[in-house]
């Protein structure tokens, strides 16, 4: 969806773009030139050299008016989405308590590369994902929808998740000695009143690159390695070796987030750009209606709004 609505913003300021480019080249000068002599010959006044105001071009088509009313406005919004920033909603709750469902955020999109809206080419080379980095990307399994989660394993890195512990083995880029298996630190916050499935989860503080945040584990939840994707050769069930220029994600919310460890890895190509500001957060509550609830927003948390970590 998101895609499409790139390409009618495209498609609109070409439009607009082109009406209005045209009816200047071809069709304005000689209506007004029109414009003019009638003007001259109504008031006999050979003075007149131009007309101003809303006499300055009295014939303008509708068409030709409201392109140049609306290009500006589309060629902004396109600019503005596809190059500096984007909205989006967070839609479940598998980044908590980093994002909670109802909030809205910016996408910074010239983080990972200035790419053209529509076919997604990397035009501009601008930096690449960082450890802890919370990314916007196309889902690998199905573009149309986009995911975010914590970027988690960089190209090269091993990735070990067991016992709800992550452990790292960054790249080996020549140095020598090669970097060895590190256990990425976690300090226990306490329990929180977020309930699953009946267990009140509870919050670590993790350290992940240059970054610290707040992440939830189930206590009462078994590691689903059953459902981890297909074993690569060489490696435990629970062991990831991430590709060249992809990606190993993961949502805060550990024991309730489809991530890389169900479906594997982000292409170099998939990532849209990191998530860095929420700038209104709504509350929902659940109100029944006939067969099927329905979540209605109920307030505004303001406390939320700001950087994310």
């Amino acid at each position: 969806m998101a895609n499409y609505f790139a390409m009618f913003l495209v498609a609109m300021t070409a439009i607009t773009g082109f009406i209005w480019a045209i009816d200047a080249w071809l069709f304005a000068p000689k209506r007004i030139a029109m414009a003019l002599e009638e003007r001259k010959a109504i008031l006999g006044d050979n003075t007149i050299t131009e007309l101003i105001g809303e006499d300055a071009d009295p014939y303008l088509p509708a068409l030709v008016d409201n392109a140049k009313q609306f290009f500006p406005i589309f060629a902004l919004v396109m600019v503005f989405r596809s190059f500096l920033y984007e909205p989006f909603q967070i839609p479940s709750g598998s980044m908590m308590p980093t994002l909670l469902v109802g909030d809205f955020i910016l996408v910074e999109k010239f983080s990972y590369g200035i790419k053209d809206p529509i076919f997604r080419t990397t035009l501009i080379e601008t930096g690449e994902p960082k450890r802890g980095d919370v990314a916007v990307f196309k889902f690998p399994k199905d573009p149309n929808i986009d995911f975010i989660k914590r970027i988690i394993g960089l190209p090269g890195d091993t990735i070990i998740y067991r016992n709800k512990q992550l452990y790292i083995t960054e790249a080996c880029d020549k140095q020598q000695p090669c970097p060895t298996e590190k256990a990425v630190k976690q300090i226990f916050s306490g329990r929180t009143d977020y309930i699953s499935r009946g267990v009140y989860l509870e919050e670590y503080t993790e350290d992940l690159g240059n970054k610290q945040h707040s992440l939830l584990r189930n206590p009462g939840a078994i590691d689903a390695t059953a459902r981890y994707e297909p074993v690569q050769p060489g490696t435990a069930i629970n062991e990831w070796i991430v590709p060249a220029e992809s990606y190993f994600a993961m949502g805060d919310n550990r024991d309730n987030s489809e991530d890389g460890r169900y479906w594997g890895f982000v292409p170099e190509a998939n990532l849209v750009g990191e998530a860095v500001l929420i700038w209104v957060s709504f509350e929902f509550d659940r109100v029944p209606e006939d067969l099927l609830p329905t979540w209605v927003p109920s307030g505004i948390r303001f406390e939320r709004s700001g950087s994310i970590n």
